[in-house]
């Protein structure tokens, strides 16, 4: 039997609502801390199946999330198209050669680097009940090229955008290397167990509305094409941070099967704007449940109230704090559960 997170998303109403968070499986968990401590690196963490596969049970154990959300990173594709990659103490992610000053046929492919991933998958999806559903995740191509282009993250996107203008050939390549790889990467973890994927396009927000169609809305729908016709019974969301009005647009015209919206977005409007029945996933403020309190739940009804008449997955508008105490998603999770129709 599928899970209730599965059948939201394929677009059943049901009278409780499914609850993931973005970033469940991370740095705000004590018992992450001290298996990260033990392991090592984070991308030593990802690669270890067994490790990935235990941080990825952690918050089901503790929460009893419906949704079990694969513990890896969107950087995991571009390792596989050949770039090298480190994340830095206090700097994050490094990708070089960027892609600013070198070519993606420098690059030597090593689609290997899935493997470890696709195992995770497998002993994640063993190891669940059949009521909890496994989410499988890539980065959309846009979010994934700003990345390889500057060679690591950056507060505007500039390296990108500017290539977007200069250069769109060049970034037009990039961005179908990196489509194709995703849609691979998906099947792959699909085919592993996967019974749902999310797009996530953290960095749709940084364009210009001329430039959404052809770096977001294009490739995702590209990438949505691929894989309703490879595996058609995996639900696929899609979560283009930043949209803003620009939401309809993406829903129309990419095909996923969920929308997810970020914190910006205002419940109501999104009801109103998006197809009917459509299922939405969202979008609490992350940085709502690092505060805690009573603004809490009163926030978290008020999310579930304005979407209660379709098909809604509960969810932050981004990742989790690190610094998120436990008790505020303890009262997080005991207000979704308590909420009624």
């Amino acid at each position: 039997m599928p899970g209730l997170l599965l059948d939201t998303l394929n677009g059943t109403r049901s009278e409780r609502v499914p609850l993931w968070l973005m970033r469940q499986a991370g740095r705000y968990l004590p018992e992450y801390r001290a298996l990260r401590a033990e392991k090592g690196g984070f991308l030593d963490l990802v690669y270890d199946s067994e490790a990935a596969c235990e941080v990825t049970l952690q918050p089901i154990r503790r929460f009893g999330f419906d949704g079990a959300i694969l513990f890896s990173d969107i950087l995991i594709v571009p390792h596989a198209l050949g770039q090298d990659l480190q994340f830095l103490v206090g700097e994050g992610p490094h990708l070089s050669p960027p892609l600013a000053d070198s070519d993606l046929e420098t690059l030597n492919e090593a689609r290997h680097r899935f493997d470890p991933i696709y195992e995770t998958v497998r002993q994640v999806r063993a190891a669940l009940s059949d009521e909890t559903t496994l989410l499988g995740f890539a980065g959309s191509p846009w979010t994934v090229a700003t990345y390889m282009i500057a060679g690591q993250g950056s507060r505007d996107q500039q390296a990108a955008r500017s290539m977007a203008y200069a250069d769109p050939g060049k970034l037009q390549t990039i961005l179908d290397a990196i489509g194709e790889a995703t849609v691979e990467y998906l099947i792959g973890q699909i085919d592993a167990g996967a019974e749902a994927v999310q797009l996530f396009d953290s960095w749709a927000g940084s364009l210009a509305p001329d430039q959404f169609e052809r770096w977001i809305i294009a490739p995702n729908a590209k990438i949505v094409t691929a894989l309703a016709e490879a595996r058609p019974d995996t639900p696929i969301i899609g979560f283009p941070k930043g949209a803003g009005a620009k939401l309809r647009a993406y829903a129309d015209e990419t095909g996923v099967d969920a929308i997810a919206l970020d914190e910006t977005i205002d419940p109501v409007w999104a009801d109103k704007v998006l197809p009917a029945g459509m299922p939405v996933q969202g979008n609490l403020d992350p940085l709502l449940i690092l505060a805690g309190g009573e603004a809490l739940g009163e926030r978290a009804c008020f999310i579930l109230d304005s979407l209660g008449g379709r098909p809604h997955v509960f969810n932050l508008g981004h990742g989790i704090d690190r610094h998120t105490p436990i008790a505020h998603v303890e009262a997080l999770v005991d207000a979704v559960r308590n909420w009624q129709r």
